[in-house]
């Protein structure tokens, strides 16, 4: 199974309604902060889509939940 650019950005956008930065430094939710890892790479990279199974099991946990939480008509 692979992950999309236009699903991480959703996870994220997700991640940071659930957990919004905090403090005066906006500190990112540790969840957004793994999925911004990932987003880095795959920018890096100039990957359009990443096998889940590339991912860390943390990072492949949170994109689970976000799925999870997410209908699928909302996808992309």
């Amino acid at each position: 199974m692979e992950l999309t650019l236009a699903e991480l950005e959703q996870a994220i956008n997700y991640w940071r309604n659930q957990h919004p930065a905090r403090g005066e430094e906006r500190q990112l939710s540790p969840e957004v902060n793994l999925l911004a890892r990932v987003y880095a790479m795959m920018i890096f990279d100039h990957a359009t889509v990443v096998p889940l199974a590339s991912l860390d099991s943390s990072s492949r946990q949170v994109i689970a939940q976000w799925r999870q939480q997410v209908p699928a008509s909302a996808g992309v």
